[in-house]
Order: structure tokens, then sequence, then C-alpha cells
């Protein structure tokens, strides 16, 4: 019987739990697939912790990659031995075989390999629509600031604004991440542990600071990101590693220039199979095209997801990390 890593309760990365679990067929409009390779993913601590609640007992996980087993009835896009990744739910790619809906796969080209295809679906998703798809997207020639610059997001991010021509200003907890953001196309960084971010973006611009912020951490650089933004620039926040914005006065968006927020999510971009289908088209381009590398730079076994979680947690990983069954 094949196994997963499935939570009875919320909590720590203790309540990971590796179950034997029963897969049975695929129903109309899905496809059982065994997985290959499977994501680890910040938000994947969120559903663990508690902080978005879900259904208990559940499994977890919401990117993997592997081979179609078998199709539903209605499934004409897919058929047994393609190779398909997906970035969304339902939860439970911690796992060795799943049943998903056949609308939320994509095919992946063979010039990227399972392991590729799972440490950057999720993320290079959410590249793919923080750059490109926004209300406002930066312009060749424009200087954004990027929190967690190397991160999963952070490093395909960085690559990405290196194609498009956009410079980035990284922030980061080390000199051994700053490295590996330079690396990655990163044009300045900070590192927030020695260095106010806000003075130096300010350096940085000659006191123009940037239109865009992206920021996963959350309260903690929440008051300065909106420092370092020009009057109606944009806060995009969309992740909370240091606990979530919240109690906000709306007013001071109005204090400090009339700027946006924006508090997007990969679920609501590729709602629509359409998009999906060209978010994924995209990305996958742009890494065959050798403008973003990328692939896992840590590696667990399925089993041991609950240390993974732990080193993710405690900032121990560069990165895209990954699952192996």
């Amino acid at each position: 019987m094949p196994h997963a890593i499935r939570i009875h309760k919320t909590g720590g990365p203790e309540v990971l739990q590796w179950d034997e679990v029963a897969i049975g067929d695929p129903g109309p409009g899905e496809v059982r697939l065994a997985h290959k390779a499977v994501g680890l993913n910040y938000i994947d601590t969120y559903h663990r912790s508690g902080l978005y609640p879900v259904p208990m007992p559940s499994g977890i996980g919401l990117e993997g990659a592997g081979v179609v087993e078998a199709v539903g009835t209605g499934v004409t896009e897919f058929k047994a031995g393609d190779r398909v990744a997906y970035a969304n739910g339902p939860l439970g790619s911690y796992s060795e075989k799943k049943i998903h809906p056949a609308e939320r796969l994509v095919k992946v080209p063979d010039a990227i390999t399972m392991e590729q295809a799972a440490s950057m679906m999720l993320q290079g998703l959410t590249v793919q629509y923080l750059l490109r798809r926004l209300l406002v997207q930066p312009k060749k020639g424009d200087t954004i600031l990027l929190h967690a610059a190397a991160g999963g997001i952070g490093l395909i991010a960085c690559q990405w604004a290196k194609a498009l021509g956009v410079n980035v200003i990284g922030t980061v907890g080390s000199e051994e991440k700053a490295k590996l953001a330079k690396e990655h196309g990163c044009t300045h960084t900070i590192n927030y542990v020695t260095e106010d971010f806000h003075a130096r973006v300010m350096e940085i611009t000659g006191g123009k600071k940037v239109p865009i912020v992206y920021d996963s951490i959350g309260k903690d650089t929440w008051v300065k990101s909106l420092d370092c933004l020009q009057p109606k620039g944009l806060m995009v926040t969309f992740g909370n590693a240091s606990g979530p914005v919240d109690g906000v006065n709306m007013g001071i968006l109005a204090a400090k220039g009339s700027l946006y927020v924006h508090r997007p999510t990969l679920v609501s971009y590729t709602s629509k199979r359409e998009d999906l289908v060209a978010s994924a088209k995209e990305l996958f381009d742009h890494v065959i095209a050798g403008d973003i590398k990328v692939g896992p730079r840590q590696q667990y076994a399925l089993k041991d997801a609950a240390q993974a979680h732990r080193d993710l947690e405690g900032r121990k990983t560069t990165g895209s990390t990954i699952l192996v069954p």
C-alpha cells in the first residue's frame, strides 16, 4: 500500500505522520499519478501549523511532478505514461501516489526533468504572475525591491527580472545568501541582519525609492517596505514568513504617498485553465532557453518531511527543495 505524509492535528513538524493510504482508481475528470518528486513550499508550514486552517485529518503539499498511471472517464488531454506537474490543490502532494483533477495538470516538456518541475512549478508560476500579470508590472530599467532574494521564489525572480531588464535590490539573511542571489541575477543585495534595508534602498536609488516592493516576509518588513516605495508605488505582499500583517490602518497608505497594496495568490491567478497552461508555458520556455536556471538545492526523502520543515523554518535552506518518494 502506498504511503503519504498526513496531519491529524496542527502543530510543529512533529505532527507530520508517515501513513499508509488507500489510492483507488481515478473518477471522472481525474488522473492517478505516481510522484517522482514533490515540491516543498513555505505555505505547507502554514497548513501544518494551522495559520491556514484545513479540515483534519488532511494530506499536505500543493506541488508535485510525476507520471500518469491511469485516467478517469472524460479525460482526453492525458494518458498513462505522460509526464505531468501541478502547483495547486487539492492538498496531498506529500504522497507516493495521488488522485488529481486533470484540469489542474500540465504536461512537462522532455527537456525539463521531474526534479526541476517539482522544484519550480509553484515558485515559478508565482514569479510569472508577480512580474508579468499584476496591474502594475516592472518595466525595463526599473529598480524593484525583493525580499528573500535567495529563496526559491527569489532566485527565480532575480533571473526572470534580469531577462526583462529590471534591476533587483534583494534582501538576504547572510553573506552566503547574498552571493547566491547575485549569482542568479540580483543587482544589489542587502543583508538585513547587519544592514537597515530602508537606508540601503535610499542609498542605492539615490533617494528615489522603488515603484514596487515584493514581500513574502510579512509583519517584520511591512512598515519599512512601505517607506521604500515611491508615491503611488505598489506593495505586493504574498507571504507571511514572519507572521501575517494585521491591524493595518489604511490611512498609512495615504500618509506615505497614496500607495497601493495587493495581496495576490497563485490560486486566483491560475483559476482558469487557459491561464494555468499559458503561465506554465512561459515558465518552461524561459527554463529551456536558459534564461532561468532552476533545480533543487536540497533534497529529502519524502518520509523525512518533518526535518525538511525544520530546516525550511530555520532558514537553513536556499532556493528550491524537493521531497523524493
